[in-house]
């Protein structure tokens, strides 16, 4: 087995294309994802139209397995997946093999480019050997056989190019890929699972892994989460970052500490490689609103769902899939998606809910100021609302949204009422316990928030809990990235105004430009607002999150209200307030 730095670079497989026809992507997958349960390749194809997506699909099914059958791969398959302007084709491929795969879908698409655009093919035969040419440098062969030999035990194997490891937390151990044990020489008496849930969703993820691992902890478990932050395993942060891929999944899994885990999982990892593990016990998906879209051929948002759906692909035997009842595209996916659900929503008077209690299934709920929890026979009143400081005395509907989530799993993976109710009790919305969401600051006798909040579906949240909440004056402060669409800032800034603020702060993300001009972005948020009816005093423009911030923090005062969405800032915006003698 080769380096992989070499391996991948290995071939250059000649792919004919044209203004009509071309390929855009070609990527390994290493687990479960929107196409489906296995490991291979995927090649994005995009077209305009006057070739006929039937015929791109019927050459794909034709060639793919010519040049599989002629590797030698008979046992693999293919699928696709076709999406407005585009085809996604997938072949499947042993996991020691996935670059090799890269130019084995490479190659099958060469002969359909070459058919579909009246081109001169390349010699198969020719082609074909230099694809079983990698394939013997790749080959790493104990692999597959403890792949194998790890199913048959019912344990989880997790793969990368540096490192292979059998079990999960406490139950785990990690071997170099280069220096892989045979089968019969694992202990495999010592290796095991520890439950573990994933949730996904456009909105909520972070704010319910944290809970979750909050929860956990109460329950006397070495708990650890992944997040768009940080990895970490008891208090222990072991790295910082974007984590919620597969690459953060296999670090906390590989900790041997870890007792109960909770991986944050975002579209991104799961189209451009899929999930990291089949074995989880729990996943919830908390919301699917319109956010990135238009990549990997995701566009609109059932689409979108499907992506976020594809969780339920890597729960274990006997697994649960939670989902919110009151979300319309997570009700529409959920009667294309086959595995046992809880549902969970804001009133007992939601269809599902009345549906799942009928049939003697586990579901969740809000009513009369407390969460409910059936669990298929008797329903259980956990706790009131009032004691769960996310909540913010019910005015932060979507945190009881994200509570009614992390009861579900909470309870799919053993923990008990106790400890769910002391975890919810103990988790407030601040600074050390959940960062950057709806963190509460007391400024000149005014109420201050800091938020993430960065998509219409999460700013319009926040702007329901800001509404809810009486103020003398309310101040706002919007910043945002430059790949946004006009509409889609002005959408944006719409769903702020939703708050009726007196004062309007538009402030500059440098880093963030992406392609925009200096003083693009603060100028079109401005002009929305003006369009809006905010007079021209009233809105007001910064070169940057922390400044916009200063600014408001210079004008408030006494029963006055401020939300502050900072979407790259938050450091610098926590450094201001602790300059300001107010502690973070």
């Amino acid at each position: 087995m080769e380096p992989v730095e070499i391996i991948e670079e290995a071939l250059d497989v000649p792919i004919p294309d044209a203004p009509a026809l071309r390929l855009d992507d070609a990527r390994r997958l290493t687990g479960p994802g929107l196409l489906w349960s296995r490991a291979g390749a995927v090649l994005d194809v995009l077209h305009d139209g006057s070739i006929d997506p039937d015929r791109i699909v019927a050459l794909w099914d034709k060639q793919a397995r010519r040049v599989l059958d002629a590797l030698g791969w008979q046992d693999e398959t293919l699928t696709h997946r076709r999406y407005d302007g585009g085809v996604s084709l997938a072949l499947s491929a042993p996991m020691d093999q996935l670059y090799s795969a890269i130019f084995a879908a490479q190659t099958a698409w060469h002969f359909c480019a070459a058919d579909l655009l009246d081109r001169e093919p390349g010699d198969f035969a020719a082609m074909v050997d230099d694809v079983r040419g990698v394939m013997a440098r790749e080959a790493n062969p104990p692999l597959p056989a403890l792949i194998a030999a790890a199913a048959d035990h019912g344990i989880d194997i997790l793969c990368d190019d540096d490192d292979i490891s059998i079990g999960q937390g406490t139950g785990s151990r990690t071997w170099p890929v280069h220096d892989l044990p045979a089968p019969g020489d694992v202990d495999w008496a010592a290796l095991h699972d520890v439950p573990v849930a994933m949730i996904t969703g456009t909105n909520g993820k972070t704010t319910t892994t944290r809970l979750c691992a909050a929860i956990a902890t109460a329950a006397g478990r070495v708990a650890g989460l992944t997040s768009t932050e940080f990895v970490m395993v008891g208090g222990d942060i072991l790295d910082r970052g974007d984590y919620s891929g597969p690459g953060g999944a296999r670090l906390l899994l590989r900790d041997r500490r870890l007792e109960t885990g909770f991986l944050e999982v975002a579209r991104g990892g799961i189209l451009r490689r899929g999930l990291p593990t089949r074995h989880v016990r729990a996943a919830l998906v908390t919301n699917v609103a319109a956010d990135h879209l238009g990549q990997y051929g995701v566009n609109t948002v059932p689409e979108l769902a499907q992506a976020k759906f594809a969780v339920h692909r890597a729960l274990a035997p006997g697994g649960v899939l939670v989902l919110n009842a009151d979300d319309p595209h997570v009700v529409d996916e959920a009667a294309r998606t086959r595995a046992t659900t809880w549902w969970f929503a804001l009133s007992p008077d939601a269809a599902k809910i009345g549906a799942a209690r009928a049939a003697g299934t586990p579901c969740a709920w809000a009513d009369t100021g407390n969460l409910w929890f059936f669990d298929g026979t008797t329903a259980h009143d956990i706790m009131p609302v009032a004691d769960i400081p996310i909540a913010m005395g019910g005015a932060a509907r979507h945190n009881i949204a994200n509570a009614l989530g992390a009861l579900c799993l909470s309870r799919a993976l053993g923990i008990g009422d106790e400890a769910i109710r002391a975890g919810m009790a103990r988790f407030r919305p601040d600074a050390s316990d959940n960062p950057g969401r709806c963190n509460e600051f007391a400024v000149n006798g005014a109420r201050v928030f800091v938020d993430f909040a960065h998509n219409p579906h999460s700013i319009a949240a926040m702007a329901d809990t800001m509404a809810a909440i009486p103020a003398k004056r309310r101040f706002a402060m919007l910043s945002h990235a430059g790949d946004r669409s006009d509409g889609d800032i002005r959408d944006l800034t719409m769903g702020v105004l939703a708050l009726d603020p007196d004062m309007v702060v538009a402030a500059e993300i440098e880093d963030y430009l992406r392609g925009r001009s200096p003083g693009e972005l603060p100028a079109l948020i401005r002009r929305t607002c003006l369009d809006a009816g905010m007079a021209a005093d009233a809105v007001l423009t910064a070169g940057s999150p922390r400044d916009g911030a200063e600014r408001i923090l210079d004008m408030v005062g006494p029963g006055d209200l401020a939300l502050l969405l900072v979407l790259s800032d938050r450091a610098r915006v926590f450094e201001l307030l602790e300059q300001r003698g107010i502690a973070v």
